[in-house]
């Protein structure tokens, strides 16, 4: 027995009062012997019994803590058989060296596991990290294992309750959307009232018949418009389904003379149901901004897309331009200095929108700077003809010039030809200024400027010079262009139409009749546009290099010691895509700046669009790039592969 709990019974104290004890009676014995006699009797019967008594608690102690010792025992032991936890030890070479009975029942196996690899035993183990808990699944139970690798200890628990309840969560989490009847109005167009309202009933009725197939509560919010409220799990089989709704009201109006789309707007982030709304609404702003005809589904951080088959439908009336012209000559005059910037590597259509918004600039005498830092083959002689232009020769400003300026409040950042801050000419601009206005005519992406106080982006136009074309007709009154000026707008729109080959509507012949009129030089476009000889050979290498896949795709892949021009290798997608039996076309080239370019093209069946937003790039259905910044020729080839077979084989169009 510890000497401590004898101490605190019989210690000092009992000794001291014994002590004091014999002390009374001996006092008392001098005055009366019997008493004292009495007394001495009496001590010494207190004394044995105290003694009796210390003996009995140190059996009974003893007893106690062995009886005490042997339950504890057998609890720990109880509580290792019976505990619902794993545990796992194994030697130095990976080998089993001891287990509770919980890991004997989680697998399986009659024989005994002991001396067996780890990893024999339970595969899934093999990525397990130390003190990282991890999930693994065996014989339909889940499990979440710890592993201690100094200790070398496994602990497992069964969890698989908690993963039930946290997918059933899952599963019925509640997603909002917006569904949009695209060109409806358009749609409608010379049908009587009876076709007009069978058209929309046939089309609400297949939404609807779609709605219940997956479990979808539908309501009309207007005539062209609708919300509705899913579970996660209806969302998953719609984007397994690749969102079929979309090819099945294209086919059954295709026979009308614009056929209806659908562009679908899903939302299953927000931490509150009126922030998952707020994102399904931006879902479909994105959607409708990338010409319809298509679902953006905004998950986490990143969009997911399906759809896009189609081209957008221009818009017939001119309500929209003339509304944006004034608005922006609203911004210029309320403006001291306007400067346009474009993408970087610009082109032909790039340069003539910035010229073109200058031109909007001196119609209302303000100040006007274009925004320009590098150069290539593609508008080397445009710039030439600016450089040497009496008065658009001296706005031409470098990026940190811009920088000085731009902090200035009343100036306005007018941003051309692109509206992602990642493929600007100088991003710090963008950061730094108060009024920002877009005008671009590809496809939105989720890179998009943040807080312009103006944005036209119309992907169903040709060209960026189409739609500032379009601006400055409003300002007709006051326009007068010298022929730079109009040749310049009008070189963009050939180039990006490939002379009006290609993406080319009825807004954009007027657009070029209205240069026309105003001077445009159709000579002086050809000169722009030659080619030089050495290019044409450099392009002749690359086609040459060209594979087909899956029998109509082409690849090809140029020289990886060897530079060339953004033009290039864009030509060189155009004349692959030329060739007989070809429907897309995939050229991968170095450029001057050591960044990857790869240009996609395609006849409308294969949205090259998507393609290349996953690679990091964008554009329209028909015609799309992007810049890779890392790695080799081959490497970005490989990437390129796995994309197509992504999209091909089947996958969201993220």
């Amino acid at each position: 027995m510890p000497k401590f709990v004898i101490q605190r019974w019989h210690g000092y104290h009992m000794i001291f009062a014994m002590c004091f004890s014999l002390v009374l009676i001996a006092l008392l014995s001098i005055y009366e012997w019997a008493y004292g006699l009495v007394g001495l009797v009496l001590f010494v019967v207190l004394a044995w019994v105290l003694y009796k008594a210390e003996r009995a608690f140190r059996h009974d102690f003893t007893e106690y803590v062995l009886t005490l010792n042997h339950r504890v025992k057998n609890a720990g032991q109880t509580a290792m058989d019976e505990m619902p936890v794993g545990i796992l030890l194994y030697d130095r070479s990976g080998r089993i060296e001891w287990h509770n009975p919980f890991i004997a029942g989680m697998v399986d196996k009659c024989e005994r596991m002991i001396g067996e690899p780890v990893v024999d035993v339970f595969p899934q183990l093999k990525e397990a990290q130390e003190a990282v808990p991890c999930t693994v699944e065996l014989e339909g139970r889940v499990y979440e294992v710890t592993h201690q690798r100094e200790e070398r200890v496994y602990f497992f628990r069964d969890i698989t309750r908690l993963e039930s309840l946290r997918q059933k969560l899952h599963n019925e989490r509640a997603i909002f959307g917006f569904i949009h009847l695209d060109n409806f109005d358009e749609a409608g167009q010379g049908l009587t009232d009876q076709e007009a309202t069978l058209l929309l009933s046939n089309v609400a009725g297949t939404i609807s018949k779609w709605a219940l197939e997956y479990d979808i509560t539908l309501k009309r919010l207007d005539t062209d418009k609708m919300f509705f409220v899913a579970a996660q799990q209806s969302l998953e089989r719609l984007m397994k389904s690749r969102f079929e709704i979309l090819d099945v009201v294209r086919e059954m109006t295709r026979k009308n003379k614009i056929p209806i789309t659908l562009s679908i707007g899903i939302a299953s982030v927000g931490d509150t149901l009126v922030e998952r709304t707020q994102n399904a609404q931006a879902a479909l702003d994105i959607a409708l901004a990338r010409g319809g005809d298509q679902a953006a589904v905004k998950q986490g951080e990143e969009t997911v897309f399906f759809g896009g088959k189609t081209n957008a439908v221009e818009k017939r009336t001119r309500v929209r331009a003339r509304v944006i012209s004034h608005a922006m000559s609203n911004l210029i005059q309320d403006s001291k200095r306007v400067i346009v910037m474009g993408h970087t590597q610009p082109d032909m259509d790039a340069l003539g929108a910035a010229i073109g918004v200058v031109k909007f600039a001196m119609i209302h005498d303000c100040e006007a700077h274009i925004v320009l830092d590098e150069e290539n083959a593609s508008i080397e002689r445009l710039l030439a003809a600016v450089r040497s232009h009496p008065q658009l020769g001296e706005m031409l400003i470098q990026p940190e010039r811009a920088l000085s300026l731009v902090d200035d409040p009343d100036t306005l950042l007018i941003l051309v030809d692109t509206h992602k801050p990642s493929l600007a000419m100088d991003a710090r601009l963008l950061e730094r200024a108060r009024k920002i206005v877009v005008i671009d005519h590809h496809r939105r992406g989720e890179d998009f400027v943040k807080d312009p106080v103006l944005v036209y982006l119309e992907p169903y136009a040709s060209s960026t010079s189409e739609l500032v074309t379009e601006l400055l007709q409003y300002q007709d009154q006051r326009l007068s262009m010298d022929t730079l000026e109009a040749t310049a707008l009008l070189a963009g729109i050939v180039v990006d139409t490939k002379n009006f080959a290609f993406r080319a509507g009825s807004r954009t012949f007027e657009a070029a009749s209205f240069l026309r009129r105003h001077g445009a030089d159709l000579m002086m476009v050809q000169s722009l546009l030659k080619e030089d000889l050495n290019q044409y050979v450099k392009r002749a290498e690359i086609i040459k290099s060209t594979e087909v896949v899956r029998g109509d795709i082409a690849v090809a892949m140029g020289d990886e010691t060897t530079e060339y021009d953004q033009l290039l290798i864009a030509q060189a997608a155009d004349t692959l895509l030329n060739m007989q039996g070809i429907r897309a076309s995939f050229v991968i080239g170095r450029r001057g700046d050591g960044l990857i370019s790869i240009s996609a093209r395609s006849q409308g069946e294969i949205n090259v669009q998507v393609i290349m937003e996953q690679l990091g790039g964008g554009g329209h259905l028909t015609n799309a790039a992007c810049q890779l910044k890392n790695g080799s020729l081959g490497e970005a080839k490989s990437r390129l592969m796995q994309v197509l077979q992504e999209n091909l084989d089947g996958g969201p169009e993220k």
